[in-house]
């Protein structure tokens, strides 16, 4: 495994923004305002060629454990635990602050080697709280820029004698094992959980996890970066271990609702997190039921062609079970006639019902999601969906449908050639992707159809294309 580096100090002193410079992507949110990180983040970093994971925190506060602070401060303590360095990070600018003190006596009860980072250090204000950071005891702080990257190859001159030797072995277990698996199948499956706020995201993922990784509470909207966790899920069914990235998002309100900046890019970098995903869960709360916003938030989901499963959580204190997932069966099929006979579950995150079953249907449909029809069958099944139901004949002239390929997969992409396809009813487009996902094996999956029309030579000569081309 690769060395791990925890990113440590009070809040608003760069700790997210030197995460960002350290992984080269802007994958933390970054504010002026105080106490923006509440999760921790993890990502790939790398230093003049040294590879490590480095882990963001939420800023350290002394506060009583039960409050929200507090518990992001225990989420902090947690993340010390079998790593191999820390950056302790202060503010040059600022100075020492009584909590930058206490701080430095926490970690001074840990074995944890320390690199002491004085942010902020560009230009002579920063010069004073550099000088000051040496009381801490730490040895020589390393003046850094994080917003500017001033400072980097100190930080790497610091952490190479604490971490080199691990980042390198790391690095060639990982190439022996690439040359090892050229043909590797599916990797770890990247299951995305969404949601409106207090819908039980964090607590979903801590149930699957066994541990508090994710911060919760009764407070609505607690999470606000999206958040990967690598885990491996044993099916008890078949004792089968398989890996799967989750990925904890903010809660999405209604767009009207959503006026904070924070809440902004919350909700920006959850619509982020949807793209990156292979499979996303829809997560409903049970005591409200299906609402207008969920629709929303699952078209948006399709529209961006992730495979969807909507499971209802808090079904251990759901009135009227039966009905309520019969009205949401009823709903789901009206409200997303695109997709009918999505995958539904009743689970809970306070007991775990239902989660196995719900992560062996994800594994199911990213099969479906990422499955090639083989030619001949496509074929077979092209003939036999024109002669059951032929194209229609508008104004006496037939519209020919010549042949069809499957461009892609993730999500399935096909191409239907053939004339006058301008004329096609949208109505028979959606009959040949209902006949693709019913009679090809993609279920629920979101399909794509593409019409395209051969080039005509006599247009083409008088400045027109004649190529028509639809995207459903």
């Amino acid at each position: 495994m690769k060395p791990q580096v925890i990113i440590i100090g009070r809040p608003n002193v760069g700790k997210s923004t030197l995460f960002n410079r350290l992984v080269g992507k802007k994958l933390a949110l970054v504010d002026d305002q105080p106490g923006v990180t509440r999760d921790r983040r993890m990502g790939d970093a790398e230093l003049a060629g040294m590879t490590f994971t480095i882990v963001d925190t939420a800023g350290w506060e002394d506060e009583d454990e039960l409050t929200l602070p507090g518990r992001m401060r225990k989420q902090t303590e947690a993340s010390l635990e079998g790593a191999d360095a820390a950056l302790f990070v202060v503010d040059a600018r600022a100075g020492l602050t009584p909590l930058d003190n206490e701080i430095a006596r926490y970690l001074r009860e840990h074995d944890v080697p320390i690199v002491l980072v004085a942010n902020k250090a560009e230009g002579k204000a920063g010069e004073a709280g550099v000088l000051e950071a040496y009381s801490l005891g730490f040895g020589d702080p390393v003046p850094l820029s994080a917003e500017h990257g001033e400072g980097v190859a100190d930080l790497f001159g610091a952490l190479w004698p604490i971490i080199g030797a691990k980042s390198e072995a790391a690095e060639a277990a990982a190439e022996f094992a690439a040359s090892k698996d050229e043909e590797a199948p599916l990797g770890p499956l990247k299951l995305a959980i969404v949601g409106r706020p207090n819908a039980g995201k964090s607590t979903l993922i801590n149930r699957l996890l066994g541990e508090e990784r994710l911060l919760t509470g009764p407070e609505a909207g607690i999470t606000r970066d999206s958040i990967a966790i690598d885990w491996q899920w044993t099916d008890p069914k078949s004792g089968e271990t398989r890996d799967i990235r989750l990925i904890d998002t903010a809660g999405m309100r209604k767009k009207r609702n959503v006026v904070e900046k924070l809440e902004k890019l919350s909700v920006a970098d959850a619509r982020r997190a949807v793209d990156f995903a292979e499979v996303v869960v829809l997560l409903l709360d049970a005591t409200q039921g299906l609402e207008h916003q969920d629709l929303k938030i699952a078209d948006m989901v399709l529209q961006e062609g992730r495979a969807l499963m909507v499971a209802i959580n808090k079904w251990d204190v759901a009135e009227n079970a039966s009905l309520l997932f019969n009205g949401i069966r009823g709903a789901l099929d009206d409200g997303l006639a695109q997709v009918r006979g999505l995958p539904l579950f009743a689970v809970s995150a306070k007991t775990g019902k239902g989660l196995d079953d719900m992560l062996r249907a994800a594994f199911e449909i990213r099969d479906s999601w990422s499955r090639r029809v083989p030619t001949a069958a496509l074929n077979r099944w092209f003939d036999d969906a024109l002669a059951a139901n032929p194209p229609p004949a508008p104004g006496g002239r037939r519209i020919k449908l010549r042949y069809i390929t499957q461009a892609g997969t993730r999500p399935p992409r096909f191409v239907v050639f053939g004339t006058r396809l301008e004329s096609l009813p949208t109505s028979y487009e959606r009959y040949l992707v209902n006949s693709i996902r019913k009679n090809l094996g993609f279920d629920a999956v979101p399909v794509r159809v593409v019409l395209k029309s051969p080039k005509n030579p006599y247009n083409a000569n008088k400045g027109g294309g004649g190529n028509y081309s639809g995207d459903r």
